[in-house]
């Protein structure tokens, strides 16, 4: 296979003069220049001391891959078509360029982020004296070139003038690129200096120990062919700035985008600012490259339905959606979300905190935006209802997903033609001591759970409301113990059962505070008298959530527990649309005390 890159030194000379004509230029996708004026100074101070500043990264420019939007270096005012875009060392060539090659003054900012403007000198009395550390050869001053105290009212140097430069034996940085401008300076300071023999040999030492080193310094330059695929630019630059922003699939797309004149990012906030609107917050988690990915399976599929390749999202897919295909879908994969934000407040999932996998949204908006207005269909919406809880209760969007959601868009998609059941339904399997280990929201699958009850009808203890969406945003419903906290510790009850999602249930705020850390027994009794709920009322609320009242007025835990975990085996085996099996396996019965069939 031939090398796609090749390496070798580049004087840095070369490299500056390329950027001031533009010949050099940033990828859009690049962030902005960042380094504070400490940093800079040491960066000088160690070109100077020709110490090495690490490795450069140069991408061709042209070819059918490499086509993004591109910009000029700051302080550059070039206009042209670059030869190459600068992947890594933006940080580093803006920093030099700004401190030894522009004219004007560099703008920075201190180490406390104040904005400042700067020049930068080297001080040639404190660079040949070896005992001085070279960074503090390296003088910044301000705009105008003077350094004051007291306040500002005390000049302590000038050399806003280049009499005063050479009178300070200070050299400017900005022309040490310019050899004219070298030479002339070097010229004026001897003759400013009256030719003095001392002065002499010193600028003689400084020009051979610290110019020339400066002014043929060279760095090692990695130059990637024009050729590269696009995938391979998102993971070099990925691998090279570990240390800083990495880049995603959605800037890179938008700086292909932006080679075409469109603004992708501004189109992807007005996109998600309709899908708020219309989600109230359910898919505020929802991400520009989760966007571009849902996309790019709608295209795909659409592809091989008309005879093309398989239905694939990995990264190098994204990276080659079209703007086009973009333009084509993007209406109809907007709409997708808001539909799966419906589906999911179906289901009894009202806010992006308590949806089981933010993942799984990817291939389910993919396949609304495809079905289109089959989505209302009953079968439908049943069939896509038992891919969605086999994908939570088996637990199957944990890890790397984007084979399963391809996987999962065309398996769905053809068992609602009358195909096979895709594999997420085939492969869902759940255990019944998993219920055990649910013990806090961080799993999807003790998301599930809890949407569940509220899907199964729970109401509130205390008014009898059923928890819809406007109940469980204005009366902060939320995740509860039936059998309190503190009363299980106080009667020293197996934590791995209490504070299992068998002995949780979304309650009200109101009604959790009502029943504090007293016994089942006590609190009942407590909401019976404070709210004016008659027992036969409260009775009927509670077994909504699931719990034999008769085992919560006696305090009973273990035959509560264990009728609770069967009738949540129940729900989840609903959810699914298939049998758990193990019900009354050894493992079983030894987590729980008893079979659970």
């Amino acid at each position: 296979m031939l090398s796609t890159f090749k390496s070798n030194d580049v004087p840095i000379a070369e490299i500056l003069k390329d950027i001031d004509t533009g010949a050099n230029q940033l990828p859009d996708f690049q962030r902005g220049w960042v380094w504070d004026d400490n940093r800079i100074a040491a960066l000088i101070a160690s070109i100077s001391n020709s110490y090495p500043v690490g490795a450069l990264m140069f991408l061709d420019y042209g070819g059918d891959s490499v086509r993004f939007k591109y910009r000029p270096f700051t302080g550059s005012s070039a206009t042209c078509t670059p030869e190459t875009l600068v992947l890594d060392g933006q940080q580093r060539l803006t920093s030099i360029y700004a401190a030894m090659f522009c004219r004007d003054a560099v703008e920075t900012k201190t180490d406390k982020n104040k904005e400042i403007k700067r020049f930068y000198y080297l001080d040639i009395e404190k660079c040949l004296n070896s005992t001085t550390d070279r960074v503090d050869a390296v003088f910044s001053l301000p705009e105008d070139k003077m350094i004051r105290e007291d306040f500002g009212r005390k000049i302590v140097l000038d050399v806003s003038t280049k009499e005063n430069e050479f009178k300070e034996h200070l050299f400017p940085l900005n022309i040490v690129y310019d050899s004219i401008a070298t030479s002339t300076w070097m010229d004026d300071y001897r003759e400013y200096h009256n030719y003095d023999k001392e002065i002499l040999q010193r600028l003689r030492n400084f020009n051979a120990e610290i110019l020339t080193p400066i002014q043929s310094y060279k760095v090692p330059v990695i130059s990637l062919d024009k050729n590269t695929p696009k995938e391979a630019v998102c993971q070099v630059f990925e691998n090279v700035n570990q240390g800083g922003v990495s880049l995603t699939v959605f800037e890179l797309v938008t700086a292909s985008f932006a080679a075409d004149n469109f603004e992708l990012r501004k189109d992807w906030e007005k996109q998600f600012d309709i899908m708020q609107k219309k989600s109230a917050a359910l898919l505020s988690d929802v991400s520009s490259t989760d966007y571009l990915t849902s996309l790019t399976l709608v295209s795909r599929y659409y592809i091989r339905k008309n005879g093309g390749e398989f239905v694939s999202c990995k990264k190098k897919d994204v990276l080659r959606l079209s703007l086009a295909e973009y333009q084509k879908y993007s209406a109809a994969v907007s709409d997708g979300f808001v539909e799966a934000a419906n589906f999911l407040r179906e289901q009894r999932i009202f806010s992006s905190r308590d949806l089981p996998y933010n993942t799984q949204l990817i291939p389910l908006a993919a396949m609304f935006a495809i079905l289109g207005d089959k989505i209302h269909d009953g079968t439908v919406r049943e069939k896509i209802s038992r891919w969605f809880w086999c994908g939570v209760f088996g637990e199957m969007y944990g890890g790397a997903n984007e084979t399963r959601y391809a996987n999962d868009v065309t398996g769905v998609l053809e068992w609602l033609d009358g195909g096979n059941e895709p594999d997420t339904i085939s492969r869902a399997y759940f255990q019944p001591t998993r219920l055990l280990t649910l013990q806090t929201r961080l799993s999807a699958a003790y998301k599930g759970v809890m949407a569940l009850v509220l899907k199964a009808g729970a109401l509130d203890f205390i008014s009898g409301k059923a928890m819809d969406f406007t109940t469980f945003l204005d009366e902060q419903v939320d995740i509860h113990h039936i059998f309190p906290r503190a009363y299980c510790e106080d009667i020293k009850l197996d934590k791995a059962k209490w504070n299992s999602i068998v002995n949780k249930t979304p309650l009200t705020s109101r009604s959790n505070r009502t029943i504090g850390g007293n016994a089942p027994s006590k609190y009942l009794q407590q909401i019976e008298k404070a709210n004016h709920v008659s027992e036969q009322q409260l009775n009927s609320f509670a077994v909504t959530h699931l719990v034999d009242i008769d085992d919560l007025r006696s305090d009973s835990f273990d035959s509560y527990f264990i009728k609770r975990a069967k009738a949540l085996l129940t729900l989840i085996s609903t959810a699914m649309g298939k049998p758990i099996s193990n019900l009354g396996g050894e493992d079983v019965v030894g987590a729980f005390g008893e079979s659970l069939e």
